[in-house]
Formats: C-alpha cells, structure tokens, sequence
C-alpha cells in the first residue's frame, strides 16, 4: 500500500541529506531500528520538511542551530554537509551559530564553529585547505 507521508518523506530526505547517504542508512536498518527509520522519514521529513512554509534553507538553518545548542555533533556535521543541498552558505550558517552562542550558550557555538570549519575544509579537499589557528 502507498504510502505519501513516507514517499514524500523520502524524497525530501534524499534531496537534503544526498542519496549516498540515505542508501547507507537504509542498508543499515535493521528490524530493531527500523520502526525509527520509518518514524524519522514520515515525521520528520515528511511530515515536518515537506511544509511549505519554510525553505530547505530556512529549515537547514533552523535545524543547525538547534543540533549545535543541543549538542548532537554528529548531526550536526552531517546537516553542515547537506548545505551544500538546501543552498544554506557558509555565511548563513556562521550567523546561525553567532545566534547559538547568545542564546544557549558562547561552549556551544565554540564546538559547532569547530565541526563546522571541518567540514568546510573537508569539503575543499585536502589540497584546497586553509590553514586554520
């Protein structure tokens, strides 16, 4: 039986985050975690992504931001890599995280401005990178 919620979910999970990465969490399900993948693709991204209101950007940024003030650094750096998908630039994400340091906190933004600087340089390749103090 089709299911949109899930379809759409997929679509707009795959468009963010890059079909590599969800055929690698897919191939990674299990039965134990799959009743959470399928929570995560229908609530989430279909459910929350899919609306209207907000761009891949905005939802981008917003979802930087509150990863970085809770945190979750590991998904943080994999939703700074799938900026380059949703069109959030380096800039928009430093002034997401300026927001971060305000209000939850200077330690937090410390920690995200690091992984995200990483990921940038990642990004560049090995023989792009610039020197970081």
């Amino acid at each position: 039986m089709a299911d949109p919620l899930h379809d759409q979910g997929m679509a707009v999970r795959r468009t963010v985050l890059g079909d590599a990465h969800v055929d690698r969490a897919q191939s990674r399900t299990t039965e134990f975690d799959a009743p959470f993948q399928e929570f995560i693709t229908r609530g989430a991204w279909g459910g929350v992504w899919t609306r209207p209101q907000l761009t891949h950007r905005e939802r981008s940024m917003l979802t930087i931001a509150l990863l970085a003030a809770l945190g979750h650094h590991e998904e943080l750096a994999m939703h700074i890599r799938a900026t380059a998908n949703t069109g959030a630039s380096p800039e928009d994400i430093r002034e997401a995280l300026l927001h971060v340091a305000v209000y939850a906190g200077v330690p937090a933004a410390n920690a995200a401005f690091a992984i995200a600087k990483q990921v940038y340089a990642e990004r560049k390749g090995p023989d792009d990178r610039e020197e970081t103090k």
